[in-house]
């Protein structure tokens, strides 16, 4: 009797400690909501997430599709803790009142994001007074637009801007949509113009106008709550990198899959941006990180994007990238 109730008393003990463990196990991983959009520099993230990289480093993360123009909203109320957009956007976003801080650049775009023009545009200054398809003010097509309109003398009061997302705005430019003489893009959207030069040409991309870098920021809250699920977070997103150069077929068919691409078709667009590892990191926050957000606050202000810079010495957090 005395020994069926020592095992009774070992089995509920070794029951208890497996529980706690799993407990404990359970615990540790963090959740975490972050809010992209299907721009292919964003697609390590989730290639993290689907291989399960994110996972092995504690954290459980859901990735929501949210439109850049929105995707503040969703950090805002808490919806998400973190985000991926352009370097220019989280300025705005806190001059809005909604606080963000950058812990890790994503990719710079060498190509990838296009003013697409109908065959009778020659030229950028040639756009005065047309009518051109762009995402709506705060987002990354609408700066880049005022941005390459500026370097040829033109602002964006020069210009009529319908509001289409940057795949309504290629399918538009695709179609010949009538009153539409241009429209501002990136991949995949780009591409499926540049398979169809018979309804206008590429004018002008960042590999002329190089303006489109894209970062990875989180709420004050999460970072200073959740200090490890933060590097996590970024070293998540360098091991996915690694995984791209060991086994490419593998990766782009994973983030192809997530935007409706077959891999090969996903690799090819690819090819006009550059995703940026840790110590292209560390070198773009030593100064250019800087250097390009006081350039793209003076041009927000001109466009009345913000009424006032918020304070830009908080703007990033580079502890993470170590």
């Amino acid at each position: 009797m005395k020994k069926n109730l020592l095992t009774l008393v070992k089995t509920a003990t070794a029951t208890a400690l497996l529980a706690g463990t799993a407990s404990i196990s359970f615990a540790q991983e963090t959740k975490v909501v972050i809010a992209i959009s299907g721009w292919t520099g964003f697609a390590p993230l989730t290639l993290a997430k689907e291989a399960g990289i994110y996972k092995k480093l504690g954290l459980d993360v859901t990735i929501k599709k949210v439109p850049q123009k929105d995707r503040h909203l969703v950090l805002a109320s808490g919806d998400a803790q973190c985000a991926a957009t352009t370097v220019e956007t989280w300025i705005g976003w806190n001059a809005a009142g909604v606080a963000t801080t950058q812990i890790f650049q994503l990719d710079k775009s060498y190509g990838a994001d296009g003013l697409v023009v109908k065959p009778n545009v020659a030229k950028i200054s040639d756009l005065k007074g047309k009518t051109i398809a762009a995402d709506a003010p705060g987002t990354a097509p609408f700066f880049g637009l005022a941005w390459m309109l500026k370097k040829n003398g033109l602002s964006i009061k020069d210009v009529k801007v319908v509001n289409l997302s940057p795949q309504a705005a290629a399918n538009a430019m695709i179609a010949g949509t009538d009153g539409v003489d241009a429209g501002m893009t990136y991949e995949p959207y780009l591409s499926a113009v540049r398979a169809k030069p018979e309804a206008g040409k590429i004018i002008a991309t960042t590999l002329d106008y190089p303006m489109v870098m894209d970062t990875f920021g989180c709420t004050p809250k999460f970072l200073s709550e959740h200090p490890q699920a933060a590097k996590a977070l970024a070293d998540g997103y360098f091991d996915a990198l690694d995984m791209i150069k060991a086994e490419p077929t593998k990766s782009y068919e994973i983030m192809g899959a997530d935007v409706k691409q077959p891999g090969e078709a996903f690799a090819k667009s690819a090819a006009y941006l550059r995703w940026q590892d840790r110590a292209a990191n560390q070198k773009f926050f030593a100064g250019e990180h800087a250097q390009f957000s006081k350039e793209a606050g003076d041009l927000l202000l001109e466009m009345g994007i913000v009424k006032q810079l918020p304070d830009m010495s908080k703007l990033a957090d580079t502890r993470f990238l170590k």
